[in-house]
Formats: structure tokens, C-alpha cells, sequence
């Protein structure tokens, strides 16, 4: 299926309401910043940014006016405190704004802004974009339904992400999957149908290959590669059942190949089992954290009527539960979705404690 089937061609932004505003204040998600989105485009020239080929990395580093630059670098350094510090301005003295960079490509059209430590080299990134109450959803149902923690920050039309380190998921497969050993390419394999299934659950689009990357962990002898996701912007929008499915898009068909040549059917789908279980256990660890931001998707309006009609249609066909026929938003459908899931498994968790009940009282002596 090619690309402009599969994806709308645009997405537009959806504003923050009182009721999420309200949620990102209560969990420290909302702070005060002295820079905003629009100052950053005040910018004055631009260059292009070129890879270590020689090839256009689709950003711009972009230049500000003598009077701009100060102002702009104290305001940044002043972000990125507030982000992974106190707020203080006393480790400004410390930092140096290397580059602030301009992506050209893409929906969300980031700024990123690379911080350096003048006393020993050591630099992050953070990135600076328009506020987009569907990439927040994504965030936080990143940081409670995946394995990993995110850090980000919104005020009014701003919103802060920190850097997610990893291998560009394209990068991977393109320089570095051939020198895999078979070992690693099956723990590829099984990776992927994971985070295929994790996609799904929580409805997490447009996943090819330049949103996600690839984190080699190592561990004693050899090295674990985990997948994660980058770009949020497809959270809960298209109506189309296999944008949520990173199998479909063409830039992952190197990964698809992977699992196919190295999982039996049988494994992969007890690699979806696992996935589908740890993320019902996450849901229901998650508590009122995870209940509240669903009940404020629940009223909230993060897509079309016509993508919305689509995907419950797609989704009934998949399940056969009736009840996402009954939903009128997209927030309606995740959280039938999500609850689709816990469901299923405490139905199986019941089932097992009852079989296990029911054999202790056959069998008192086993």
C-alpha cells in the first residue's frame, strides 16, 4: 500500500483544554519558560546540516541577529535547567548553546537545540515545538505504557522534549543490520513484533523507520537491542487500522523480513501475549494517572468524524466487540481500547487462578 493511501497528508495541531492544562499542572508537566516556539523562527540565515556522507540530514542550522543570540542562548539555557534541573541559574555559567537547529520535514517542524558543558565536553540535546494535544497524549502514554520514562515540559503554545538517544531507526538498518549475527537479528525479530503490538495497543502511528530508534543495551557477553519509539505526532489521529501497525509501512520491510525468517508463528504470537500482558499490568499500575488522562481523551476532539468512524469500524472487525461501534471519539476508542485490553487480561489471570483452584482441591497433596 503506497504511503499517501496509508497516511493523510497533513495533520493539523490540536489545542491543549482546560482539563488536560489542569492534568499537566497536577503531574509537573506544566512550567513556566521564558522562550516560546515563535521567538525561535526570528532566526536571521540558515545553513544546511550534512551527515558524515555528505548527505542532507533534512535540518537547517539556523542564525540569529548579535542582539537576538544573547537573549535567545540565556532563555535556552534557562529551558534546558528548568528541564533536567532545578531551574537555577547557576549551572548557566556552565553551559554553552552549541547549534540550534531547524527540521524543514515533517508536521511538527522542531527546533533542536544542542547544550554543551564547557568543563568537560559533554552535550544533550532538547527540542522545542508547537504545543499539540494529540503528541501529549502520545508523551504520556509513552511514559506510563512503554518501558521507559519521558521528560517534557508545556507552557501555553511551547512545548520541551528531551533527547531520546538512540540509533535512527533507518540508520540501523541500513549500516548496521547486515553486521548483525544471526542471534541479534532474531532478538531484532522478536523486538519488533513487540513494539509492532505496543503501537497497536495504544494507538501510536506512523511508525517507519525515522521514528523509532534502535538502543543497544549490553549485557554481560553480548548486546540487547531495545526499539523506541521518537515522534509522537500520530498519536489517536488516522483512521486507518495499519497506520498504527509499524508492519505496513515499506521503511520497516527489512524488519518484517527479520521476523518472518526468524520467528516460528508460534513465538510470535507469544511475543504479542507478553506485550499485551505487560502493558494491562502498566495500565492498571498506572492508577488514577493513566484513568484521568483517559477520561479527559474521553472529551476531547483529537481527529475527524470521518477517521474516527473509520478506525472503530476497523477495530470491531478485529476484536468483534460491539462497543467500539458506540464510540463517538477517538479518545472514546483508545480508552475502549485500552480497557479491551486489561479485560482480556484479567479474564485470563481469573481463569488461570480458578484452573489452578479447582486442581489444588483435586490434588490437596500435590
Amino acid at each position: 500500500m503506497s504511503e499517501e493511501r496509508l497516511m493523510s497528508k497533513k495533520k493539523p495541531a490540536y489545542p491543549v483544554t482546560k482539563e488536560l492544562d489542569g492534568y499537566l499542572a497536577h503531574y509537573s508537566r506544566k512550567s513556566e519558560i521564558p522562550i516560546f516556539y515563535e521567538d525561535l523562527l526570528r532566526f536571521s540565515g540558515s545553513v544546511v546540516v550534512y551527515d558524515s556522507n555528505d548527505e542532507d540530514t533534512l535540518w537547517i542550522r539556523v542564525f540569529y541577529s548579535e542582539f537576538d543570540r544573547q537573549e535567545i542562548d540565556n532563555s535556552l539555557k534557562k529551558v534546558y535547567s528548568i528541564l533536567h534541573s532545578d531551574g537555577s541559574s547557576y549551572i548557566h555559567q556552565y553551559l554553552n548553546v552549541d547549534a540550534v537547529d531547524f527540521c524543514t520535514f515533517g508536521n511538527s517542524k522542531p527546533f533542536r537545540i544542542k547544550v554543551r558543558n564547557i568543563l568537560n565536553d559533554n552535550f544533550t540535546y532538547f527540542y522545542v515545538k508547537r504545543t499539540d494535544a494529540s503528541r501529549i497524549y502520545g508523551l504520556e502514554l509513552e511514559h506510563m505504557l512503554s518501558p521507559y520514562n519521558l521528560n517534557f515540559l508545556v507552557y501555553k503554545d511551547t512545548l520541551i522534549e528531551e533527547h531520546i538517544a538512540g540509533i535512527p531507526g533507518d540508520v540501523f538498518i541500513k549500516d548496521m543490520l547486515p553486521s548483525c549475527t544471526e542471534s541479534e537479528k532474531a532478538q531484532l525479530a522478536k523486538e519488533f513484533v513487540k513494539f509492532n503490538e505496543r503501537c497497536m495497543i495504544r494507538l501510536l502511528g506512523d511508525m517507519r523507520s525515522y521514528n523509532y530508534v534502535i538502543v543497544p543495551v549490553h549485557d554481560f557477553d553480548h548486546v540487547v537491542y531495545r526499539i523506541r519509539a521518537i515522534d509522537f505526532d500520530q498519536q489517536c489521529f488516522e483512521g486507518k487500522l495499519k497506520v498504527y501497525r509499524p508492519q505496513f509501512f515499506k521503511e520497516n520491510f527489512q524488519m518484517v523480513e527479520l521476523v518472518r525468517n526468524k520467528l516460528l508463528r508460534d513465538s510470535v504470537d507469544q511475543y504479542k501475549l507478553e506485550e499485551r500482558s505487560i502493558v494491562a499490568k502498566r495500565i492498571l499500575s498506572s492508577g488514577n494517572r493513566i484513568r484521568k488522562l483517559r477520561t479527559i481523551a474521553k472529551q476531547d476532539d483529537i481527529s475527524t468524524p470521518e477517521n474516527v468512524d473509520m478506525l472503530k469500524e476497523q477495530i470491531y472487525d478485529l476484536t468483534l466487540d460491539l462497543n467500539f461501534r458506540k464510540c463517538n471519539n477517538m479518545g472514546e476508542v483508545l480508552d475502549l481500547a485500552l480497557d479491551f485490553v486489561r479485560r482480556n487480561y484479567e479474564d485470563v489471570s481469573m481463569k488461570q487462578i480458578i484452573e489452578q483452584n479447582i486442581k489444588i482441591q483435586q490434588n490437596p497433596m500435590e
